[in-house]
């Protein structure tokens, strides 16, 4: 009897501490947060039982083991959850993998709840437990969870004509035992990326590999090192450093065994010729392990390829229609003959079918005949990816692309492959380039352009603030890898010495003949692009890029030097540095960036950033997931000091961010100041009622900001203010009302704020609330005073194709 009274008290204690830890953590988490509710809610209704299973034990004659299995699930889950309470932003990548652990633990609850207790209800009779059935909703036994992460593959497209043979001949290869490495090839253009996704997001391949199945897009120089981190963040581990391949294979292997409950499915997308020792060290002897490879090239290492065949007619016709917006329609161009010879010119190739069909939809038959006419003299069907390329370059002459849409869609190609491009960064470049207006509307105008004619998709990964206020940090493009080749390759027409833009990619410490030709090589281009990859020493040789207005870095290592032509570049205007590496660069001689006395526009991303350097002519900065918090404290530079010009500042995942420097109040010009998804910034300083032009503050996703000061009443001229999804934030100033500018409120996801000051009712020009529905009821009760008030309460728009942003 003692024995069940200790277990009981055990049972008891063991449950507070779980629920306390979740009721602590629940809302500081927001990428946890509706498991947590959900678990909170289950651990509630556990709650009297519990009290029952204290005061009955002995009655219950439950079993010692079951009884000493409940304990262990319930500390375990106490330890998740601290454990998930101290993931940094930078580890949401491995939400599925402690998101898949917090929903075993809450079925676990329920089972538990609901039949074990109903069982000893049956076998004891104890009146008690009677209704215990009763007290939950049924287990949730069908939680889905997106394969979202770093190496998940991404959804295909939503239409798609001729792969489900395709999809069904190799399901079969991947699903029964046997061949460990099935090779997919075609020529390039005919949907060898889309058939792989189709596997992947198949019922019956997804039921076999469950998450654990990886999507890694290759480049011609892939590196076994990289693969391998990348595969380690995925699943939210700790990233090792590998001291040679061997030491990478060692430790990959590890990995896969203990991720290996379910077998494993290992996706190498657009593979060149020459990589068949890196597969076939990928090529672990592991049980249930497929390696399912897409390659132009029909590798014969691993056995007989699989070949993928271009259309027939009738899918071609399909895709070509559907492209062109016609079968959902009641046109009468699908009966024309000339829609047949668009099929035949084209060879059954999707991405020239696609591309074509964007070009004409929505035209009259008219403009379909004559550029039928135009493209079929000594028109072939390609059958390889130069006659491809060639015929795609003459689709975009004769397309009727207006010229400054046809310069934005090969400014593409000076990003890598296989990344998402932010909008946020063409606009940058296009809005100086082409002298565009600042809020970058025109720009964007573009960017719809070449989505509607199939140039390059448009992603939007979170809406915040929303396209109408003129926000699209969170808008991506990407583009077909055979189009981005065909940028470069109009990018690359003429003698180098006259290209407008000049796009360099180094392999390895290889630079290009020209570089090194001659001693001193001039430069003449507007744009220049430079990409090094992780094993580039930043050994430059001397370049004079003098009338260089853009600059593109993207790199992919821990240590970077600047290149010192840099100190001759006055004339640049945009600069836009990317780290692709798994981790933060380092900048070995910052100082250089001082040299661009005329730069306007600066976006840098995953760069650790010691100081500032002063900069007087910069009016726009963009810092996205860089370590910031340093320079903030430096007194090198105050912020107010290097940007004194400054009119917008956009810092988003820079988490290392706690409070923000006071010099920042003092920028006179700031007019747009965004800090989002800075999870540990607290407070705002108490002057930020010092800037007195700022029109737009944006704070989404600052989980940690609790309360406005009272200076921010003194902005007069704030029209728009977002705090959603500041989860901890419980008051809004006195001064509030004081804004009297104010026409937009954003505050979806503010969970704490639970009333409104009185001064609110003085915000005479405020138009518009957007809110969840707790927060309208507090805004309804104003609308008598407030006539113009229009609240909305939207949807949940949830979109993690961010997490791909950074995908290698």
């Amino acid at each position: 009897m003692a024995l069940a009274l200790v277990e009981g008290g055990v049972v008891r204690a063991v449950f507070v501490e779980l629920l306390t830890a979740v009721l602590e953590v629940k809302d500081k988490i927001v990428q946890f947060y509706p498991i947590l509710q959900k678990l909170k809610t289950t651990l509630q209704s556990l709650d009297p039982i519990i009290g029952e299973i204290q005061k009955y034990h002995k009655q219950l004659e439950r079993k010692k083991e079951e009884l000493g299995r409940l304990i262990e699930q319930m500390k375990e889950g106490k330890e998740l959850v601290l454990k998930c309470s101290k993931i940094h932003w930078w580890k949401i990548l491995s939400k599925p993998h402690y998101h898949n652990k917090l929903c075993a633990l809450d079925a676990a609850l329920e089972r538990f709840l609901k039949f074990d207790l109903a069982a000893q209800t049956a076998r004891t009779g104890l009146g008690t437990l009677v209704k215990v059935d009763e007290i939950h909703s049924k287990v949730t036994s069908n939680i889905v969870t997106e394969m979202k992460g770093l190496c998940a593959p991404l959804p295909p497209p939503k239409f798609t004509v001729g792969l489900d043979g395709h999809v069904e001949e190799l399901k079969g290869r991947l699903l029964n035992g046997g061949v460990s490495v099935i090779v997919l090839t075609a020529a390039g253009g005919l949907g060898k990326s889309t058939l792989a996704k189709k596997l992947c997001w198949d019922k019956q391949v997804k039921g076999k590999f469950g998450d654990n199945i990886f999507f890694l897009t290759f480049s011609k120089s892939p590196n076994l090192k990289t693969i391998t981190q990348n595969l380690f963040q995925h699943k939210g581990l700790k990233v090792p450093e590998f001291l040679s391949d061997e030491d990478a294979v060692n430790k990959l292997g590890n990995l896969l065994n203990h991720i290996g409950e379910k077998p494993i499915l290992l996706v190498l997308d657009d593979v060149w010729s020459g990589s068949e020792a890196l597969i076939e060290k990928l090529n672990l002897q592991l049980p249930d392990y497929k390696i399912l490879v897409t390659s132009r090239f029909a590798i014969q290492r691993f056995g007989d390829p699989y070949h993928v065949k271009p259309l027939s007619n009738k899918d071609a016709t399909t895709l070509l229609c559907q492209s062109a917006s016609l079968l959902d329609s009641s046109s009468n161009i699908l009966d024309e003959d000339f829609v047949g010879e668009i099929v035949k010119g084209y060879g059954g190739f999707p991405l020239a079918l696609i591309l074509v069909g964007g070009s004409l939809r929505g035209k009259p038959i008219g403009i379909w005949q004559d550029r039928v006419r135009e493209w079929s003299k000594g028109n072939l069907a390609p059958d390889s990816d130069a006659d491809l390329l060639d015929l795609l370059g003459e689709l975009l002459e004769v397309l009727g692309t207006k010229e400054i849409i046809k310069e934005c869609f090969m400014d593409l190609g000076l990003f890598p492959k296989d990344q998402k491009i932010p909008a946020a960064a063409l606009i940058d470049m296009w809005v100086e380039l082409h002298k565009l207006d600042e809020d970058g509307v025109k720009a964007m105008t573009y960017i719809y352009e070449l989505n509607t004619r199939n140039l390059a998709q448009i992603v939007v990964t979170r809406r915040l603030a929303g396209e109408m206020d003129k926000y699209y940090n969170d808008h991506f493009v990407t583009q077909y890898d055979l189009l981005r080749e065909l940028a470069i390759k109009e990018s690359s027409q003429g003698p180098v010495d006259k290209r407008k833009r000049l796009i360099v990619d180094i392999i390895g410490n290889d630079l290009p003949n020209w570089w090194t030709q001659n001693e001193l090589q001039k430069v003449t281009s507007r744009v220049l692009s430079i990409s090094t990859g992780d094993k580039f020493t930043s050994e430059w040789c001397n370049i004079e890029p003098t009338k260089v207005e853009v600059l593109v870095l993207n790199l992919q290592t821990k240590n970077y030097n600047l290149p010192l032509f840099m100190g001759t570049m006055s004339k640049v205007k945009v600069l836009i540095v990317t780290n692709y590496y798994f981790s933060h660069a380092e900048f070995k001689n910052l100082e250089l960036l001082g040299s661009l006395c005329n730069l306007r526009r600066m976006r840098i991303e995953k760069i650790s950033i010691p100081f500032f350097v002063q900069l007087k002519n910069l009016r726009k900065l963009s810092l996205f997931m860089c370590n910031v918090n340093q320079a903030f404290e430096s007194h090198s530079h105050p912020i107010s000091d290097a940007f004194p010009n400054l009119i917008e500042m956009n810092i988003d995942y820079c988490t290392d961010v706690v409070k923000l420097p006071d010099g920042l109040c003092y920028i006179g010009p700031l007019k747009i100041l965004s800090i989002t998804n800075c999870h540990k910034l607290f407070a705002l300083p108490e002057e930020i009622g010092e800037l007195i032009n700022l029109e737009v503050l944006r704070l989404n996703s600052c989980t940690d900001l609790e309360e406005l000061p009272n200076s921010i009443g003194s902005l007069g001229k704030l029209s728009i203010l977002d705090v959603s999804n500041c989860i901890s934030l419980n008051k809004l100033s006195e001064y509030f009302g004081e804004l009297c500018s104010l026409k937009k409120i954003y505050m979806r996801g503010c969970s704490r704020l639970s009333e409104l000051p009185s001064s609110v009712m003085d915000l005479e020009h405020l138009n518009v609330v957007v809110c969840d529905e707790e927060t309208a009821a507090l805004w309804e009760q104003l609308k008598p005073i407030l006539e113009n008030l229009k609240i909305e309460v939207p949807k949940v728009d949830i979109n993690l194709d961010w997490l791909h942003t950074h995908q290698s």
